[in-house]
This record gives C-alpha cells, sequence and structure tokens, in this order.
C-alpha cells in the first residue's frame, strides 16, 4: 500500500532565490564596482576642494587686507635685492642738484673725541639734501576798478599772477599750485577732498575747505576743455590705440569709464554705456588704425581698423581653467597657454636682436600652425569646447603683433591707465554729479597725458589757471603759445 502523502515543500520567493552567474559576469561586475568607487571617492575629494575653495572665497570678500593678492605663494621665490656678482646689474645713485640754494660748512672739531689729540683737516667731501619748505605765501592784489569815459562800461585790472577776476564775497582764492596739487592728490592718487584738505593743511598751513577744493578743481576742468577736444583729435589720428573700460558710478547710477591710449596721449570718457556708440566717441566710428583690446565684441564693429586681442587675457583664462579641470582635460589649455607665451617672447628676441626680423615670423608661423592643430583637435569637456569656439574667433587677430612691429601683443597700456581711476573707485565709488564726472575726464586725461610725455603738470596748470581765457596745453603738436596776461 503506498504510504500517506508528504505535503510537498512551497517553493521560496524570488528574494530569497539564489541565482548563479557565470565568473566571468561577477568579475566584471566587481571591476565595474570597484570602479565606481573609486570615482566616488574622487568625487569626495574634489567636492572638499571646491567648498573649501568656496569658503575661502567668501572669507576674501570681508577681508580688508590686500585686495589684490594673487592669493597663493611661488614655489621657490627669489631674494629680494639685488642679485650678487654679474647679476647685479648697472650701479645707480643720485646724481647732484644742478641748482644749490643754501650752502653751509660742516667743520671738523678741533680735538679727537676718543683721544683728544688736535685733528687736522684733510679734504673737504660735499653732501647735499634736498628738502620741500613748508611755507604759505598770502599775495594781496590792489585791483583797480573804474569805468570808460565813452560807453561807461566798468573795466578792472588784472596782474599776471591772478587766476580770477571775483572781487567782494569771492576776494579770497587759491593759489594756482595749491589747486593743481589738489587736482593730483584728488584725481591721480585717489585721495578724498577732505584729505586734500588735510595734506594742504598739515604740510603747508594752508586752511582748505572740501567744497572750496572741488569747486577750484571744476574750474581747472572747465579750462582743460580745448585741451581735451584736441587730445580726442590726437587719439583719433593715431596709428595705433589702446582701449578698455570699467565700471564707474555717477550719483550712484552705474556707468563706464573708457580709456583710450596711444603713444602720445591718453583720453579717458565717462559715458553710460559700454557699446559701440560709446567706443565710437573716442576713436571715431570711422577709424582705420590698429585697435588693441581684450577681444570684447564691441571692437570688432569698427570694420575699417586693424585688431590685436591681449594674449594676457587668454593665459589668464587657460591658466585659471586648468587649475579647475582634470589632468587630462587641462592639457589643452596649458598647450594653449605655453604657445601664446612663446608668441610673446618673440619681440623681446627681436629687439634684443637674439632672432631676426625674418627668424621671428618663421617662429611665429610655426606657432600659429601648432595653435592650428590644437583646434582642430575634438575635446570632449564643456569648457575646453568654449575655448576653442572662443579661440575660434579670436585666431586672425591673435599674432598680428608678430607681423607689423610697434605693435603689442597685450592690453598692458590701458589696463595701467584704468589703475589710477580703480584705486579711486574703490575709495570713493565714482563721481557724485554729472558736472564731477566731466571734470574727472578731463583732468585725469591732462595728468596722464603730461605725464606720458614728461612735461610738467604742475608748470603747465599754472600757466593755465593764470590766463584770461582757456587755451590749448602743448600736449599736442600744434598747440599755441599761452596769451600773455
Amino acid at each position: 500500500m503506498r504510504g500517506p502523502e508528504l505535503p510537498q515543500r512551497e517553493p521560496k520567493d524570488s528574494d530569497e532565490t539564489i541565482d548563479f552567474v557565470r565568473k566571468q559576469e561577477l568579475d566584471r561586475a566587481l571591476e565595474r564596482v570597484e570602479r565606481l568607487q573609486k570615482e566616488n571617492e574622487r568625487l569626495r575629494q574634489r567636492i572638499r576642494k571646491l567648498e573649501q575653495e568656496l569658503e575661502a572665497a567668501r572669507r576674501r570678500e570681508h577681508r580688508s587686507a590686500a585686495p589684490y593678492s594673487r592669493g597663493r605663494r611661488k614655489e621657490k621665490p627669489q631674494r629680494n635685492g639685488r642679485k650678487p656678482g654679474k647679476q647685479y646689474g648697472q650701479h645707480h645713485r643720485r646724481c647732484p642738484p644742478e641748482q644749490v640754494d643754501e650752502q653751509y660748512r660742516a667743520a671738523a672739531p678741533e680735538r679727537c673725541d676718543r683721544c683728544g689729540g688736535a685733528v687736522r683737516v684733510e679734504r673737504t667731501q660735499p653732501q647735499y639734501q634736498e628738502e620741500i619748505v613748508r611755507r604759505k605765501i598770502v599775495r594781496r592784489f590792489e585791483v583797480e576798478v573804474g569805468h570808460c569815459t565813452c560807453c561807461g562800461k566798468r573795466v578792472q585790472g588784472r596782474h599776471p599772477l591772478q587766476t580770477s577776476d571775483a572781487l567782494g564775497a569771492a576776494e579770497v582764492h587759491y593759489g594756482p599750485e595749491a589747486v593743481t596739487l589738489a587736482a593730483h592728490l584728488n584725481k591721480h592718487m585717489g585721495l578724498s577732498y577732505e584729505k586734500a584738505a588735510a595734506v594742504l593743511r598739515v604740510g603747508y598751513g594752508l586752511e582748505a575747505s572740501r567744497g572750496g577744493l572741488c569747486r577750484a578743481v571744476a574750474r581747472l576742468g572747465r579750462k582743460l576743455q580745448p585741451t581735451y577736444d584736441r587730445l580726442l583729435m590726437e587719439v583719433r589720428q593715431s596709428s595705433v590705440v589702446w582701449l578698455d573700460e570699467t565700471s564707474w558710478r555717477v550719483a550712484a547710477v552705474l556707468q563706464w569709464l573708457w580709456v583710450a591710449v596711444s603713444p602720445q596721449v591718453t583720453v579717458y570718457a565717462i559715458q553710460p554705456g559700454r557699446g559701440f556708440q560709446q567706443a565710437a566717441r573716442l576713436v571715431g566710428a570711422d577709424y582705420s588704425g590698429t585697435l588693441e583690446h581684450d577681444g570684447y565684441s564691441i571692437y570688432y564693429r569698427f570694420e575699417k581698423a586693424g585688431h590685436q586681442s591681449c594674449l594676457s587675457h587668454l593665459i589668464r583664462r587657460c591658466r585659471d581653467l586648468a587649475e579647475v579641470l582634470l589632468p587630462g582635460a587641462a592639457r589643452f589649455p596649458l598647450a594653449v597657454k605655453a604657445l601664446l607665451q612663446k608668441a610673446l617672447a618673440l619681440p623681446t628676441q627681436w629687439e634684443r636682436q637674439q632672432i631676426s626680423l625674418h627668424g621671428m615670423r618663421t617662429a611665429g608661423g610655426r606657432i600659429v600652425a601648432e595653435l592650428d592643430r590644437l583646434l582642430d583637435h575634438p575635446y570632449r569637456h564643456p569648457a575646453n569646447r568654449r575655448l576653442v569656439r572662443h579661440l575660434n574667433h579670436e585666431f586672425p587677430y591673435l599674432f598680428t603683433f608678430l607681423y607689423h612691429p610697434g605693435l603689442e601683443g597685450t592690453n598692458n597700456r590701458a589696463e595701467r591707465a584704468l589703475r589710477p581711476p580703480i584705486v579711486t573707485r574703490r575709495g570713493r565709488g565714482g563721481n557724485r554729479t554729472e558736472a564731477g564726472a566731466r571734470t574727472q575726464e578731463r583732468v585725469m586725461s591732462f595728468l596722464t597725458t603730461s605725464r606720458q610725455q614728461g612735461k610738467d603738470s604742475f608748470r603747465l596748470s599754472v600757466d593755465l589757471l593764470r590766463s584770461r581765457e582757456p587755451f590749448v596745453l602743448p600736449l599736442v603738436p600744434d598747440a599755441q603759445p599761452p596769451p600773455s596776461g
């Protein structure tokens, strides 16, 4: 007889079912897991690094010291001071002054302070001391006032040292040299009118107010209008111009400070926009020379002009990009950076007669061909693809300076011209009124051009302030001499 049927075992659930796989598939899965774990760890480290950089950037915004620091030390910094041996270079010292105003005799002591013996004088050695005199000069002018016996017109005299004809309540004025010093302190060195007044008070004993200095510098700005117009004409006629712009505020409203630098003059303009119309106000819409700039798109709307894009901007972009990319992706920006630096070094080698003009252009052609080959490669990383698109757009304007002597591969001249107003902007932000903006651009153009040409801005400013009518200062080729007093 068949025994009783035993209950059959229920099949286990699917989650308890053990599947058997091949060893090859298991090894591939384990390799993938290990690879993903390494990638996960790498991403975690990158996240920690980016968080540290973000925290450092946030702290840097609230740090008041050294705002323009590079943020990192050099790995192998050079020693400070002169280098010993042949690297020391030429010895320099201050030349003796041509004019001596005072002369004194420094007599040797009659007895030696160590043993008490008699001292015999053997020679006399000169020593010079250049000093400033803290002295305020007050001039009183007895102005004769009368009227014409024929027509009855009021007539008054004017001395050549006077800077104004105002009498009565406005009979006390600042002298032209005091006004010029205040203009230097405020427009070039970035000091406020309050601090400029403190310099005049502490250094020279001249009591001045902020409002008084502001109005005096504004009068200088109005007299500079003819000179400013001629400087604009000189820039438009120059064969090469460096252009740049930076933000500026007028009455707390965002505007733009433009600068145009030629080999002879520098002109500033504060304008409400950052477009082609504002750039054309400086150099003219039909400018046909060569523009050196940072690659801003509106500059290429000067269709009659030649262009040289700034290589320093591209080098900084490649350097910053290489710092955030992985080593494999960073090879492309590093290669571009090396080529651009090699191109910038060629004009210096030519000037030092290390290579000929033909050799410089031949080496430049090789650099152009190598960069062209780099841009033909396909790149995966989006940042590299953006860099390729930008370089393809700028490619015709990167190496103009190698084939036209006199040009530069960077926009450093315009950037250096913007540094003083940027320091001023950091302390004051800009100008309070449109009239102040007009004074700012005229006085800065005058002071910078005078320094650029090696002219004495103090003497020029004094002559202008003492003149009854404004005239064009000798900062342009065909300027007229100042009218007599």
